[in-house]
C-alpha cells in the first residue's frame, strides 16, 4: 500500500485552479451526468459507497441526506471549511489548490439533496483561500455550472463564501449555523437537528469540503470501485494532515485503514536523525494521544483508532518525539481549548480555565502531586455534560497525557522542571 491520489490526482498542475484548467481534466463532466440522473439515484450511490463524514465525526453521508423531511420546504447545504482543529490543513489545500473540486462537488449535492441555495463557511484566517474560492464561483456562473436552469436541466442554483471570524467553536454545525444567521457563535441544543431545523430554520445539511469534493469520484467510479479502497467500514481514500517531528510534514492522500507506522516511516520520510518516537496524536488536538507502542500498532480508520480509545476526527496526525516534553505540550493544548470555549456551558466555561490553570501552576512550580489527580477529575466531570463536545475535546487530552505518561508530570512537580528538556517553562521562555 502507498499513497492514492484520486481528490489530489491533479493537484500539483497550477492551472488546475482555473475553470480552464479544470475542464481540461474533465472537470465538470460529472455534474452534467448527475444532473441526467433522479436525485435519490445519486443519495443511494453515495450510501452504498459508505463515504463517512471527513470533517471529524465519520457519520454516513448518504444517511445525513435521507433524513431531509420531505415537507415541500426551502432546504439548505452548507459546506463547513471552518477547519479550526489545531494541525489540520488538509481542506485548506484542497480549497486553494482545486476550488472547481469543491463547487463541482457541491452543486451534484445540492441537487442531490434538492437544495436552491448553498453556502461555504470558510475560516476567517483563509484570505487566500476565501479569494481563490471566489475567483472560482464567478467562472462557473460565467460557464454557467451555477445560476438559473443548470446547462438546461431545469436545476437552479447559487453558491456564496461567508468568512467566520476566526472562532473554533464554529466548526461545530450548529455553532456554524448561528454564525451564518448573524447570531452569536454558539452551539444549539439538538434535537432539533439541522436537517429538520438549520439554517434560517429550514432544513439544512452540513458537509465537510473533503466529504463534497468526494462525491464526485463516487459517481464517476462507481460503489465498487470506490470502495476498493479502505476498509469495509471505512471506505475510500482521505486526507491526513502530517506535522511535527518527521522529516517531510505535510498533506497525504492514503486508502483508510493504511497503517500509520507506513505513513510515518514511508510517506513521511521517518523521524528526524537519533529521535524516537514517543506519542502520536491521530486526529487533531481532540483526539486522545497514542504512545509510541500504540502508534505502531494503528491503522487509519474509525474502527481501529475508536478501540484504542482515541479517534481519526479531521485527519491530523502530529508526531511527537523523544525530545518534547508532555506536560507543556498538555499546556498549549489547554490554553487552546480554555481561549476557545464560547463560555455558553458552565462545565466547559469553568472546566477548560481550570485545567488550564492546574497545568500552568505545574509549569511554575506550584503544584502538588494530588494536583495531577484534580486535573484528571476536573477532566472527567467535564466529558458528557454540554451542549457541543468542546468540552470533551478538552478533556480528553488530559484523561490521555496524564495517565499515559504521569511519571513526567511528577517530575515537573518534585523538581521544577521538565524531565525533557532539564528546565521549566518559565526559564525556557526568558
Amino acid at each position: 500500500m502507498a499513497e492514492v491520489k484520486i481528490l489530489t490526482e491533479h493537484y500539483h498542475d497550477d492551472n488546475y485552479r482555473t475553470v480552464d484548467g479544470y475542464l481540461a481534466k474533465n472537470g465538470y463532466e460529472m455534474l452534467k451526468k448527475a444532473l441526467k440522473m433522479q436525485p435519490t439515484e445519486i443519495i443511494t450511490l453515495v450510501k452504498d459507497a459508505g463515504l463517512r463524514g471527513r470533517g471529524g465525526a465519520g457519520f454516513p453521508t448518504g444517511m445525513k441526506w435521507s433524513f431531509l423531511p420531505n415537507n415541500g420546504e426551502e432546504r439548505y447545504l452548507l459546506c463547513n471549511a471552518d477547519e479550526g482543529e489545531p494541525c489540520t490543513f488538509k481542506d485548506r489545500m484542497m480549497m486553494e489548490r482545486a476550488p472547481h473540486q469543491l463547487i463541482e462537488g457541491m452543486i451534484i449535492s445540492a441537487f442531490a439533496v434538492q437544495s436552491k441555495k448553498s453556502y461555504i463557511y470558510i475560516r476567517g484566517e483563509y484570505f487566500y483561500a476565501a479569494d481563490v474560492l471566489r475567483k472560482a464561483i464567478k467562472e462557473a456562473y460565467d460557464k454557467g455550472f451555477l445560476g438559473k436552469n443548470i446547462l438546461g436541466s431545469g436545476f437552479s442554483h447559487d453558491l456564496d463564501v461567508y468568512c467566520g471570524a476566526g472562532a473554533y467553536i464554529c466548526g461545530e454545525e450548529t455553532g456554524m449555523i448561528s454564525s451564518l444567521e448573524g447570531l452569536k457563535g454558539q452551539p444549539k441544543l439538538k434535537p432539533p437537528f439541522p436537517a429538520v431545523k438549520g439554517y434560517l430554520a429550514k432544513p439544512t445539511v452540513v458537509n465537510n469540503v473533503e466529504t463534497l469534493a468526494s462525491v464526485i469520484y463516487i459517481l464517476r467510479d462507481g460503489v465498487q470501485e470506490y470502495r476498493k479502497n479502505g476498509t469495509e467500514k471505512s471506505p475510500g481514500t482521505k486526507l491526513f494532515s502530517v506535522s511535527g517531528d518527521v522529516m517531510k510534514p505535510g498533506n497525504y492522500e492514503v486508502p483508510l485503514g493504511y497503517p500509520l507506522k507506513d505513513l510515518i516511516e514511508k510517506e513521511c520520510g521517518g523521524l528526524k536523525p537519533g529521535r524516537k518516537l514517543k506519542a502520536v496524536i491521530p486526529g487533531g488536538t481532540s483526539a486522545p494521544v497514542l504512545t509510541a507502542e500504540e502508534a505502531y500498532k494503528a491503522t487509519m480508520d474509525y474502527e481501529c483508532l475508536a478501540n484504542m480509545k482515541s479517534m481519526l476526527g479531521s485527519g491530523a496526525i502530529t508526531i511527537i518525539d523523544d525530545t518534547r516534553c508532555m506536560v507543556d505540550l498538555l499546556g498549549v493544548i489547554t490554553h487552546f481549548y480554555h481561549h476557545e470555549s464560547c463560555g455558553q456551558c458552565t462545565p466547559c466555561r469553568e472546566g477548560t480555565g481550570w485545567l488550564n490553570k492546574i497545568v500552568r501552576s505545574i509549569h511554575a512550580g506550584n503544584a502538588t502531586v494530588n494536583d495531577i489527580d484534580t486535573l484528571c477529575k476536573v477532566a472527567d466531570n467535564m466529558k458528557g455534560r454540554t451542549i457541543c463536545a468542546l468540552s470533551d475535546a478538552a478533556a480528553l487530552p488530559v484523561l490521555s497525557f496524564v495517565p499515559k505518561f504521569r511519571s513526567e508530570f511528577e517530575y515537573y512537580i518534585r523538581e521544577g522542571k521538565s524531565q525533557v528538556r532539564g528546565i521549566s517553562y518559565a526559564q525556557m521562555h526568558h
